[in-house]
């Protein structure tokens, strides 16, 4: 999909202020109101636009630990790759999941209750046998910049994308 400076704009704005009116998101990009809700509907249809949710900080709301964790594999193949990914996706304790080029092969963020939960949850992972060969564990102690509303610098009047 080829995106122009509106449409930039609009993913923009969206991503600052998921609740922004019509009017107002309009008035941003410089658009009339229906041309530019016409563009969000299309963003929307072509998967660009993913969603629209609260940002909970829910560490916060139940005193909870933030913990970052490095996998790596004991193999490489599809197949323990996936095996691990599909489990991965069904952990609710993983808030986010990457697979890593370089020195490891995933690394999680994982919220929890508390260290106990926490290594509960990661013994879990060694029982189902998913080929962990070896995972380092970092607690979070504060959190200095939270992306979800950050757009990057490159993205910012870059002209044309897609």
């Amino acid at each position: 999909m080829k995106l122009d400076r509106y449409d930039l704009a609009i993913l923009r704005t969206l991503a600052r202020d998921g609740r922004i009116t019509k009017s107002r998101l309009a008035e941003e990009v410089n658009l009339s109101i229906s041309p530019a809700w016409e563009r969000v509907r299309r963003l929307e249809e072509s998967g660009l636009i993913r969603g629209y949710r609260a940002d909970i900080d829910w560490v916060a709301a139940f005193k909870g630990t933030r913990i970052v964790v490095e996998v790596t594999l004991a193999r490489h193949t599809a197949y323990d790759m996936r095996r691990f990914e599909e489990r991965v996706a069904r952990a609710p304790e993983v808030v986010q999941c990457h697979a890593t080029g370089g020195g490891v092969d995933y690394v999680m963020h994982v919220v929890s209750r508390d260290i106990d939960q926490y290594q509960r949850f990661i013994d879990s992972l060694l029982t189902d046998e998913l080929g962990i060969e070896r995972y380092f564990t970092y607690i979070v102690t504060k959190v200095v910049k939270q992306a979800a509303d950050t757009v990057p610098d490159w993205v910012a009047d870059s002209g044309d994308a897609g």
